[in-house]
């Protein structure tokens, strides 16, 4: 998922709850829910951070493995991008 660039998908609203990130998809009306790593996460990628930035920042602000926070960031992309929470374009264009 290097390649690509992922932006938050314009029908989906946000807000903070007691530490998490509440996601709710206007067309759907589905809630998702974001544990305080995830939540932070997402508050990154709605400023326009690009995954290598938002990497960056989670190592410096949480107690985590780098490699381990890679699997956590792929495995968190392919679920947004799944359930059509996050927009995925190539990076070609770019």
């Amino acid at each position: 998922m290097d390649a690509a660039r992922f932006t938050p998908n314009p029908d989906v609203v946000w807000r903070q709850v007691e530490g998490e990130v509440v996601l709710v998809h206007l067309k759907t009306n589905q809630m998702y829910a974001l544990n305080p790593t995830g939540a932070r996460f997402w508050e990154l990628l709605s400023e326009g951070r690009d995954t290598a930035r938002i990497e960056a920042t989670l190592l410096a602000e949480f107690e985590v493995d780098a490699g381990d926070l890679r699997s956590e960031i792929d495995r968190l992309l392919r679920e947004l991008v799944d359930a059509g929470l996050v927009d995925r374009s190539d990076g070609a264009d770019t």
